[in-house]
């Protein structure tokens, strides 16, 4: 996203091509998937599976971010004085993106957090004896029938607490980085 929205033209339109077929691959298909070719799914594997697809929206915020920054004063300064471009993105634009940046990486963990849970609950994610909140969700499901809600309101209000923490410290940590918030 960095590499795409500093330089622009083809290399741009290259990356951003990339992306967008990336992003058409449907990655709630791609566990089950998974678990039919590689066996069944451990925790390492959905982390990988999720982390090959999963970055995508910060890609497209960080070009839409180096767009506006590749136009500011200063890097038009740097470009000046002939300072080379890694040099620029690194130095530059990256520490005036931080914000951006926390911000889609705390929610994309937030949201694999929930994806999981969801792929667990189906039966196509971590299979006990090993312990995944979609898996105890799935195993609660028996006994609401006999009146034990808290099975599942407990582990549900777990995952709901988890993204909302991930979340609050994410648009902290934007607030902490941010170089133009001045206290």
């Amino acid at each position: 996203g960095a590499v795409a929205g500093f330089f622009g033209k083809l290399i741009d339109a290259g990356l951003m091509r990339i992306t967008d077929v990336m992003l058409s691959v449907p990655i709630l298909l791609l566990v089950p998937l998974a678990t039919r070719i590689f066996g069944e799914a451990s925790p390492t594997k959905i982390a990988i599976i999720f982390g090959l697809f999963s970055w995508m929206p910060m890609a497209r915020i960080l070009r839409s971010y180096f767009l506006s920054l590749r136009e500011m004063q200063f890097t038009e300064a740097a470009r000046a004085l002939g300072v080379p471009a890694s040099r620029i993105i690194f130095r530059h634009l990256v520490p005036n993106a931080i914000g951006p940046i926390v911000v889609s990486f705390t929610l994309g963990i937030a949201g694999n957090i929930v994806l999981e849970a969801f792929i667990s609950f189906l039966g196509f994610g971590i299979q006990p004896p090993q312990v995944s909140w979609g898996s105890t969700l799935t195993g609660a499901q028996g006994v609401m029938i006999q009146g034990n809600w808290w099975w599942i309101t407990f582990p549900g209000l777990a995952v709901v607490l988890t993204v909302l923490c991930i979340n609050f410290i994410g648009d902290g940590l934007r607030d902490a980085l941010d170089p133009k918030i001045v206290e």
